[in-house]
């Protein structure tokens, strides 16, 4: 089995996730999809996160009609910050037959060589780059060092053959919790399972940087 493995705060999940996961899906052949919330994501260690029950229950409202996708909460159970690494070793021994591929946006890969253990994480997942239609080049960024010596020439090219590219929409979770605080719409960009959830707990009332 082919496992994409899809980490983030996702504070809160929105369309724009859910369509990098579905474009990764589809066009690298995946047959799952697992989205990790972070407990605490090493670089957003001085932001307060909604709450870890919130951001799951979220998570699960927004991938429940999609069978192939499902919510992994291994990094929210083990508390403390959330490095990748570990999680992979987890995944790995539980699925010890089937490959593991890691979604990486143009930021997020990048700075794959300051990650903890890079070169651990390359031995447990294949990376797998999602390029924003019109706006990103992932040949470029695996061409930037210390990338391509990380990955070295055979991975490097690997990665950008193999990268997804995904239709640019511009929803960002920073945006929407400001909107919510704002007191302004955020319809049509999150599904409206999240909306209302959003809604009934009172989430993101207050600014959150």
């Amino acid at each position: 089995m082919r496992l994409g493995i899809y980490g983030g705060s996702f504070d809160p999940v929105h369309l724009g996730h859910l369509l990098v996961a579905e474009s990764c899906r589809e066009q690298a052949r995946l047959d799952r999809v697992l989205f990790v919330p972070a407990a605490t994501p090493p670089h957003k260690q001085a932001r307060r996160l909604a709450a870890a029950a919130d951001r799951k229950a979220m998570l699960e409202l927004a991938t429940g009609g999609q069978p192939d996708f499902a919510v992994f909460t291994g990094e929210l159970d083990r508390g403390g910050v959330s490095w990748t690494v570990d999680t992979l070793e987890a995944l790995a021994s539980a699925h010890p037959v089937d490959s593991l591929h890691l979604i990486l946006g143009p930021d997020a890969l990048t700075g794959l060589p300051t990650w903890r253990a890079p070169e651990r994480i390359l031995e447990l997942a294949t990376p797998l780059a999602v390029e924003r239609e019109g706006l990103d080049d992932i040949a470029a960024v695996v061409a930037g060092q210390p990338l391509h010596d990380l990955l070295g020439a055979a991975k490097a090219r690997q990665v950008a053959a193999e990268r997804v590219i995904c239709p640019a929409i511009g929803i960002r979770s920073t945006q929407l919790r400001a909107a919510i605080a704002a007191g302004r719409s955020i319809r049509y960009r999150m599904p409206a399972a999240v909306e209302r959830y959003i809604a009934t707990h009172g989430l993101y009332r207050s600014p959150m940087d």
